[in-house]
């Protein structure tokens, strides 16, 4: 089979992928992988299924460090390589921005720089990933082996064609790049912003100073067992609005209306909003999904799947519903919405780090209840509304960009790689004048 062959691209070649480089599989002999003795004090990264399936294109971070007990096991492999799942995540790929390890759950592939790049084979892989996964549906765990990938054969246009077709996919994508790096300094920002008022009691008092470090007065709070500034109060998040669970349905259902719901998956790919571009579509009666419909003032929290996850509702996302999976948090009052946000954030972060075994067992509409909070005056509420919502906007804008070069990128790769569509290297100059420089890599 030749996954691309087309009326467009007969003058191709049609190769191996074997022939266009080096495959080898990751490596991680020691079982169980999980050993401690592996990790203790470690400092060479290893990279994950799930983080190369998290990667947009450059693979930028890593969550486990080996020591040297865990290098011996294991291989660094360079920057630049191209890093493909067999297991698990399957046919996700990225290309390491830092010298990194995997397991041999991945294989690694470094290109024959005369015949093709880690880059292009990226998005050959992306071109073909959806059959890979297909063909590996049905075995007994959903898994694929180097052979299968070198076996594969593809239809490729000459270097010069390979470069131009990089050249105006990878602008997309370090455009995308670019947005997270944006948002995820902003996130920081943010996060930075309500600590320092919030958690160390620093935001600015009638003098514009910081209030505890400048001797604002502190009073106990037997609920929240910690000191709070005086004239705070302390209230239960249910006092805020309300909590409803969301819809449970079955997928063969057919009704009258098609609605796009959230799902445990569209918390866990995002960080602040949802975006409406990434939901499923479903069937259902019209009276059963206007019971469920999000709407702007909502905070959605996962109850399963990374339990405590928080998101945001932007006023932009209309006829969405939620799963039952699922807890919303409907604020009464929009002034409030950012600061009961980051209070939930604070719990996300906590389960995340499995240190909230006193602030949270379980997630549950009635734990979330019976939260006490403190809650600042008006003025302060205010103000910090007046520094988050630039801040928001922009997190939203960028995301929202991204959508549209994601369309763009996934309507142009299958055109690209089938040879209906041409390009001359004027394209990519004009559209790289968008998006920042090609990156290098290296740490």
């Amino acid at each position: 089979m030749i996954y691309n062959e087309s009326k467009f691209n007969t003058e191709w070649d049609t190769r191996p992928l074997s022939k266009l480089g080096e495959f080898k599989r990751g490596k991680s002999k020691h079982r169980p992988r999980d050993d401690k003795k592996l990790f203790e004090g470690g400092i060479y990264p290893l990279v994950q299924t799930g983080e190369i399936k998290a990667a947009n294109l450059l693979i930028k971070s890593h969550s486990a460090n080996y020591n040297d007990e865990g290098l011996k096991q294991s291989k660094m492999w360079p920057a630049g390589t191209l890093v493909i799942t067999i297991a698990a995540n399957i046919a996700e790929t990225g290309i390491l921005a830092y010298p990194m390890c995997f397991p041999d759950s991945c294989v690694g592939f470094i290109a024959d720089k005369e015949k093709t790049s880690e880059l292009f084979m990226h998005y050959v892989f992306t071109y073909i990933k959806r059959s890979i996964q297909n063909s590996a549906v049905g075995s007994i765990q959903d898994n694929i082996n180097i052979e299968m990938l070198t076996a594969l054969n593809f239809k490729i246009p000459k270097k010069p064609i390979q470069d131009l077709i990089v050249d105006l996919l990878a602008t997309i994508d370090y455009k995308i790049e670019l947005n997270n790096d944006i948002n995820t300094e902003l996130e920081n920002l943010a996060k930075t912003i309500y600590n320092y008022w919030f958690v160390q009691f620093d935001f600015p008092n009638e003098e514009g100073k910081p209030y505890k470090t400048s001797g604002g007065e502190m009073v106990w709070n037997e609920e929240l067992k910690r000191e709070i500034p005086k004239g705070w109060e302390v209230m239960q998040l249910h006092q805020f609005g309300e909590f409803k669970n969301g819809i449970n349905y079955e997928g063969d259902v057919v009704g009258d209306k098609i609605v796009r719901i959230v799902n445990v998956r569209n918390i866990s790919d995002s960080t602040y909003f949802i975006m409406k571009d990434n939901l499923d579509e479903i069937s259902l009666p019209q009276k059963d999904s206007s019971k469920y419909l999000v709407h702007e003032n909502d905070i959605l929290i996962a109850r399963s799947g990374t339990p405590g996850a928080t998101r945001l509702i932007h006023k932009d996302i209309v006829d969405v519903i939620y799963c039952g999976f699922i807890i919303r948090f409907n604020v009464t009052e929009e002034r409030m919405k950012k600061y009961l946000f980051f209070n939930l954030k604070r719990i996300e972060d906590a389960l995340t780090k499995k240190s909230a075994g006193t602030i949270l067992k379980n997630v549950s509409q009635d734990t979330l209840k019976e939260l006490y909070i403190a809650i600042p005056d008006d003025d302060t509420i205010k103000s910090f509304n007046e520094k988050m919502n630039p801040i928001f906007e922009s997190i939203y804008t960028n995301c929202k960009q991204n959508q549209e070069l994601i369309k763009l990128r996934d309507f142009l790769l299958p055109l690209l790689m089938n040879g209906q569509v041409k390009i001359k290297s004027e394209a990519t100059e004009q559209l790289s004048m968008a998006a920042e420089p090609q990156v290098k890599y290296g740490k």
